[in-house]
């Protein structure tokens, strides 16, 4: 949303997720249906480990370190694309829904904007970069439209866009998280959307932040995040066993191999039980705010593939309120080029949302 977006149609774009913890590429194609919606491919794919402390809560502590990674994932991915889309979090955004006349050009809009952008923004004009976006009629107003103003302070974009530098790399757009989940979402994830009157919870769990994105209708009415994520539980595998950060993690991922015998019963269900409860913190929230059903639950971000999180999760919370609860696999609907490969892409793929969304963004 922060940097004009430029390219010629059939450019090639990537989508980079820059998480706490790796960096995520992808690359989409798209091809016409005559009676239905686009046909997307994967064309390139590639997650890397980031190096310890070169994002911390999701800014960008170490420039050069990112930028390194993110020159990893291309060599690791083979794409040939010179552009790139990436995303903030949304603590590092300003979100803002206003109305303005349907009849305004975007350059009248702009223009208004930025005349009043000190009633929405809590910092000097000078210290950020300032955005928009129509998102269609306003329910409220007959002759009016909903914008999204969304604001970042500049620190946050040129950071990102320094590391894509490094690795060679145009920022084509730079967007907020919670949009590029939900354009995954409303454009992947149709066997859910398409239902009249549907409220779904996306919940996106990572290394260190749970985000709550709740849409109805297609479009996005609730988003919060919390502090919790996977890194508690390889915090807590450390602590127990006296490994390493790096040892826990590896453990962590390879479902405990290696570990003590006591390590399900003792850590690892206390922490999915640790997820329930932190989800239905969320939803509690969102509950009080607006009175609304969630007709389905999904679980994204690669905390959420654990084995058994969603069976727990629709046990405890889908089951007595008749909520759907499934994995999201942004990738299900897709084909994939045969130089992916398709099993570690659809192990990655409840990781891959934001990367997903970002990457959709080529086809604007």
């Amino acid at each position: 949303m922060f940097i004009p977006f430029l390219l010629q149609k059939k450019t090639p774009m990537v989508g980079i997720d820059i998480s706490t913890t790796a960096i995520k590429l992808i690359e989409l194609s798209s091809s016409k249906s005559r009676n239905g919606p686009p046909q997307y491919r994967v064309e390139s794919y590639g997650v890397e480990p980031l190096p310890p402390n070169a994002v911390v809560e999701k800014n960008i502590a170490e420039v050069e370190a990112v930028g390194e990674t993110i020159a990893k994932v291309i060599e690791i991915s083979k794409t040939k694309a010179k552009w790139a889309a990436v995303a903030v979090s949304g603590t590092a955004a300003i979100t803002k829904i206003i109305t303005m006349p349907k009849d305004m050009t975007d350059a009248e809009r702009e223009v208004q904007i930025q005349g009043e952008a000190d009633k929405y923004i809590p910092y000097p004009l000078d210290e950020v970069n300032i955005d928009f976006q129509v998102i269609g009629k306003s329910e409220k107003e007959p002759d009016a439209v909903d914008v999204i103003l969304a604001a970042s302070r500049k620190e946050n974009i040129e950071d990102r866009v320094a590391a894509l530098e490094i690795a060679g790399l145009k920022a084509a757009v730079v967007d907020v998280e919670a949009y590029a989940m939900q354009s995954a979402c409303v454009n992947l994830l149709s066997p859910f959307l398409g239902e009249a009157d549907q409220t779904i919870a996306v919940i996106d769990i990572g290394a260190t932040t749970m985000t709550l994105n709740v849409m109805h209708n297609n479009k996005s009415i609730y988003t919060r995040e919390q502090n919790f994520g996977g890194r508690q539980l390889t915090e807590e595998i450390q602590r127990r066993y006296g490994i390493s950060k790096e040892e826990a993690g590896s453990a962590k991922r390879q479902g405990g191999l290696g570990l003590p015998d006591d390590y399900e019963k003792e850590i690892l269900h206390p922490f999915k039980e640790n997820i329930v409860k932190q989800i239905t913190i969320a939803i509690e929230y969102f509950k009080e705010k607006i009175n609304r059903h969630i007709d389905h639950i999904i679980l994204a971000g690669g905390t959420a593939a654990i084995p058994g999180v969603e069976t727990l999760v629709e046990h405890n919370i889908g089951g007595h309120s008749g909520t759907a609860v499934s994995i999201a696999n942004p990738f299900a609907q897709m084909t994939v080029s045969p130089k992916v490969k398709s099993q570690k892409l659809s192990d990655d793929a409840p990781a891959m949302m934001i990367a997903v969304g970002l990457a959709l963004r080529a086809f604007d």
